[in-house]
């Protein structure tokens, strides 16, 4: 049972560490509409210092609110200059491990924020294109978390709360920041922890050892795969 009493803090930098040494920037959200915790906090928290591949993962907790979230997120990657940047988020009622193909430049939030924001049909970046695609071989490494035995997907949506916002965000910057366009990044959305789908009278969930065994494998996978992505249906009919 994860401890929901208090709040996890931001994880702090890790020490001993060659500052050759090339980075992964793993983000999850802050608790919102009620919740606690958020498992993607918990998530990118558990991976902190870890090293994956030859790369070692920073974890950043931000903020559930639209303009700050994607404003942390961009001092860090231009601070960090990673390699990779995945950024996670919950979408309580799911059951898998979500990758996420395409991020979509508007936010419509159908709730408040943790800042009371609520934009409706404001774009996330003004003038900027429509949407951008992830920049991850999302099937070889939705293969290579079902491999580990944890149900995994390739979603469609990343919906047009402060997640979507995030993701777009980090796609634009990566397209046109200076120094940016080696970055390579993406979004994951996570289930509820049974605890929380239990109060939400939901059968969906996975244990948080479960997502942290999912993950490590689907960031092994887009840092050693080469070449296209696996040609493997993960498609939608509705």
């Amino acid at each position: 049972m994860v401890n929901t009493s208090a709040p996890i803090p931001a994880a702090p930098r890790s020490r001993g560490r060659s500052a050759a040494t090339p980075s992964i920037l793993l983000t999850g959200f802050e608790p919102f509409g009620g919740d606690p915790v958020n498992p993607s906090w918990l998530l990118a928290h558990a991976l902190h210092g870890r090293q994956i591949a030859g790369h070692r993962v920073v974890s950043l907790c931000l903020p559930t609110v639209f303009g700050e979230a994607s404003k942390h997120l961009r001092a860090q990657v231009l601070a960090q200059r990673p390699a990779l940047v995945l950024c996670l988020g919950l979408a309580g009622g799911r059951s898998a491990l979500s990758l996420e193909r395409v991020a979509i430049n508007v936010d419509d939030a159908r709730i408040a924020d943790n800042a009371s924001l609520q934009p409706i049909d404001q774009a996330v970046v003004a003038g900027a294109p429509a949407a951008y695609f992830a920049q991850l071989p999302i099937k070889a490494m939705v293969l290579a978390m079902r491999q580990t035995g944890v149900a995994a997907e390739v979603s469609n949506t990343a919906g047009t709360f402060v997640c979507n916002h995030v993701f777009y965000a980090l796609m634009h910057l990566i397209a046109t920041g200076r120094g940016t366009r080696r970055i390579r990044g993406g979004f994951m959305h996570v289930p509820w922890l049974p605890e929380q789908a239990q109060a939400n009278r939901s059968p969906n969930a996975l244990a948080l050892p479960d997502m942290e065994r999912g993950l490590r494998a689907a960031i092994h996978t887009a840092l050693v795969h080469a070449g296209p992505d696996l040609a493997l249906p993960a498609g939608a009919i509705h």
